[in-house]
């Protein structure tokens, strides 16, 4: 039963930014005004900083159940909060595998005892559960995540005529990875024959290829385009896979090159796509640095490739910003190329990453927002979160 009065704040929300007062009680945004004058339990003065809706993350790796000596929901989602992420959208491929309804069911219920921001889970498509991909619940389940083509666990998805059962019959999103496994195959058996254990982790982004990328989102676009299906393409890595999303009608309103911002309840296109955090900070130089630390898949690509994604927001051909965070120990990233896994623990820096793009010039706030809150809450169709709205949850973030 608590109030917090928030004062002069600047507001930033739907592609507007103006000085603004807020009131929350009980959780919800109760009252937003010019000026508020009322007794609270809480009160904050915000004069110079800015208050954002909280991220809103469709894409990380929480590691429970089965893999928690990496991370888990608690100390995952706390990581979420401190680092200003208020909701979260949690992957399949934990041990076992949320292939099932009633597996996603567990992790409701682990997660209703631990997390600390709001969460949704996917359930994860096999090659021979289309029947509860069919029966899963739209109002509880944010999306069906589906590997195009390449996985590091046993949800690869490369049958074809899996695939298009899949997309003709998923009830809600499908999210994918999308990277395709002859090429990579491929790849990996001539660097193996080359460098053995001492491949260099500089030759990740050349054995995930672009080419691995690209020929896997062109597949799925395909096959979304095919039976009208709702795509997500998950963690874009390249320059080319930006030509996928060319033609499609924008659902961004854009009075400026830099302050794109959604609509009010405007609909949303039936394929999108995000960009993550990593891909927009790092280029192929921090292998030289950072080694197995680096290494995620899709791999970080070149410089270009993070120019253009970046490009991709302000353009719109880019729709969400993503995490996919997804810790490993210290212990396992020491490995060699061919044994260390796969995967970065971004979240609690995520937002604050974001925002460097703000203080260099490349993106608005107004953009900011939208695309790591509004946007993702359109898309995943999410009730009373992801804007700054009288009645909604007051998942805030208050930026200095």
């Amino acid at each position: 039963m608590q109030t917090i009065l928030i004062k002069n704040a600047d507001l930033v929300n739907e592609g507007v930014i103006r000085p603004s007062d807020v009131l929350i009680r009980n959780g919800r945004i109760d009252r937003i005004d010019s000026s508020i004058s009322a007794d609270a339990d809480v009160l904050i003065d915000a004069q110079g900083k800015a208050l954002m809706p909280g991220m809103l993350d469709c894409h990380v790796h929480f590691r429970e159940p089965g893999l928690t000596h990496k991370g888990d929901m608690i100390s995952e989602s706390r990581a979420a909060a401190a680092g200003g992420v208020t909701s979260v959208m949690e992957m399949p491929n934990t041990s076992p595998p949320a292939i099932t309804n009633e597996r996603l069911e567990e992790k409701y219920a682990l997660a209703a005892q631990k997390m600390a921001v709001n969460y949704s889970f996917y359930l994860g498509a096999s090659l021979n559960n289309i029947d509860q991909v069919k029966v899963v619940n739209p109002k509880t389940v944010c999306g069906v995540k589906v590997y195009m083509g390449s996985s590091t666990g046993n949800m690869l998805v490369d049958r074809v005529s899996t695939l298009e059962e899949l997309f003709r019959e998923c009830p809600i999103n499908l999210a994918a990875h999308c990277e395709d496994a002859s090429i990579i195959q491929k790849n990996e058996a001539y660097y193996r024959e080359k460098f053995g254990d001492q491949t260099p982790f500089s030759a990740h982004p050349i054995i995930r290829s672009e080419e691995a990328c690209y020929q896997s989102s062109k597949g799925a676009v395909e096959l979304a385009r095919k039976y009208g299906a709702r795509l997500h393409i998950l963690h874009v890595s390249t320059a080319r896979e930006l030509e996928l999303f060319d033609d499609e009608v924008p659902h961004i309103s854009s009075p400026r090159e830099n302050e794109c911002y959604i609509e009010h309840d405007a609909p949303v296109r039936k394929i999108t796509a995000e960009a993550c955090v990593h891909y927009m900070h790092f280029d192929q130089s921090a292998y030289d640095v950072l080694g197995a630390r680096a290494k995620c898949n899709p791999a970080i690509k070149t410089a270009a490739d993070r120019e253009a994604i970046i490009r991709g927001l302000i353009t719109d051909r880019l729709d969400t910003i993503g995490t996919d965070h997804a810790p490993h120990t210290k212990e396992e990233k020491q490995g060699t190329y061919w044994s260390a896994p796969s995967g970065m623990p971004v979240i609690q820096s995520a937002v604050p990453s974001i925002l460097e793009h703000y203080h260099s010039g490349l993106l608005s706030l107004e953009l900011i927002a939208s695309k790591m809150a509004h946007i993702p809450a359109r898309i995943f169709n999410i009730q009373d979160r992801g804007f700054v709205r009288e009645g909604y949850w007051a998942d805030l973030v208050l930026v200095d």
